[in-house]
């Protein structure tokens, strides 16, 4: 009953949200001589933040109507070209000026891990001068009606060769985070059936390839607890009125929670700042705040069959780098990859997915050719930092760009150039 425990606190907060938001108003009015004075900027501030930390915060926007190609500033519109159930795949189609050249395709796997595919913004936002960019977008479980059937690892799996085969050939997929799993399974199943359609690279991020390297806290929670734990524990259903009322599902609200308790002392921190950025009236920090939280606190459900599948095969068994994966009835033989071009980023600080996580499959993939496989470590950045903020920016959204440049099929055509192997901060340690 906990998820119709949590729905009944937010109905029941509703009108001191409302009363709160309206009082925050009153006391941010000029008209208002109070809101002038340090009372009426604390009391401004404390409900505003009342209201914020009882919100449910929806999905938010990509909003990136503008990029800047050949250094003119060029309109993005947003269009869905592919759609399922659980998944809308949207294409960031630019307005090219004339005689510029085909751009790559990169399709770019966003996690179904909790939050929704707009954390990925800054990541679409730095690939966007150099590449046609595609993003699954995927949907929040509980709005998704019993009729239309289950989701599971395997699905997930299905559903990526699926965009590839909509997207065409030579495309290039990247696979930010928790997707690294099943894009490599993925890729790993066209190649072994000779598809024409398999892509031409692959970048795996931050991805829990083999989680006995350097096991975080959230690998270890994985291997002190049972199966069945997850599924009494974090399994629950969706209650009325929403659309997928009675699929069982790990609601957001948990996921958040796991989250937040991984660093409470920083959230709690984080709060006291933006209280004292309202009084001081400092606009721009209490700006920066609202825009980071209101992604972060937006969280979506995951179905109860992927999120246990996903458990038990990638953080528990440890399946696919020991061979012992399984697409339905069929091996994953990451050995079979042998014409996609591998590249994997990690981050030195990351707290989620250690470092030698994501590495480890340049270990499992044995027959990709040395020229076409590249690892890089970008230093000083946590988890967040491998796909977005400055240093994604300038250090790892270039190297994704010109690998995928380097192995694009009309680049194989041509003669090859030697490609440095770069394995930490931009130290390479020689040509491929």
């Amino acid at each position: 009953m906990y998820y119709q425990l949590y729905e009944l606190n937010h109905a029941m907060m509703a009108p001191w949200r409302a009363a709160a938001d309206q009082m925050r108003i009153a006391f941010r009015n000029p008209l208002n001589p109070i809101a002038h004075t340090y009372l009426g900027r604390t009391m401004a501030a404390g409900f505003e933040v009342l209201e914020r930390s009882t919100r449910r915060y929806g999905k938010p926007d990509f909003d990136l109507p503008h990029t800047t190609i050949d250094g003119k500033s060029v309109s993005v519109h947003e269009k869905i070209v592919w759609k399922q159930p659980f998944c809308n795949l949207i294409h960031f189609e630019r307005c090219l000026p004339a005689g510029h050249p085909k751009d790559p395709k990169i399709l770019i796997v966003a996690p179904m891990s909790g939050h929704y595919a707009t954390l990925l913004r800054g990541t679409v936002e730095a690939l966007l001068p150099h590449a046609e960019v595609h993003i699954t977008d995927w949907v929040d479980a509980r709005m998704v009606p019993l009729a239309d059937g289950g989701f599971d690892l395997d699905d997930y799996i299905d559903y990526v060769i699926q965009m590839l085969h909509a997207l065409g050939p030579d495309t290039h997929v990247v696979a930010v985070c928790q997707p690294a799993v099943p894009v490599l399974a993925a890729v790993a199943v066209m190649e072994a059936d000779n598809d024409p359609l398999a892509p031409s690279t692959m970048t795996l991020m931050g991805g829990p390839i083999d989680t006995r390297i350097n096991p975080t806290a959230v690998n270890q929670l994985a291997k002190e607890k049972p199966i069945e734990w997850f599924r009494d524990n974090v399994i629950m259903p969706v209650p009325w009125p929403q659309p997928g009322f009675m699929r069982m599902v790990y609601p957001g609200f948990l996921q958040l929670s796991g989250f937040m308790s991984m660093n409470l002392d920083r959230h709690v921190i984080a709060h006291k700042e933006f209280f004292a950025h309202l009084v001081k009236n400092d606009g721009d920090a209490a700006e920066k705040h609202r825009d980071f939280y209101d992604e972060y606190l937006a969280v979506m459900d995951l179905t109860a069959e992927f999120y246990l599948q996903t458990v038990e095969t990638v953080f528990m068994k440890h399946a696919l780098p020991k061979g012992e994966m399984m697409h339905r009835d069929r091996p994953v033989d990451t050995t079979a990859i042998r014409n996609v071009a591998l590249l994997t980023v990690e981050g030195e600080n990351d707290d989620i997915s250690g470092v030698g996580q994501t590495k480890a499959a340049q270990t499992i993939c044995t027959n990709i050719p040395d020229d076409m496989r590249m690892h890089y470590m970008q230093p000083d950045v946590g988890h967040y930092g491998v796909f977005n903020g400055s240093r994604f920016r300038k250090e790892i959204a270039p190297r994704i760009v010109s690998f995928v440049q380097a192995h694009g099929k009309a680049s194989r055509a041509k003669p090859a150039k030697p490609v440095p192997r770069v394995i930490k901060g931009g130290k390479s340690d020689g040509a491929a």
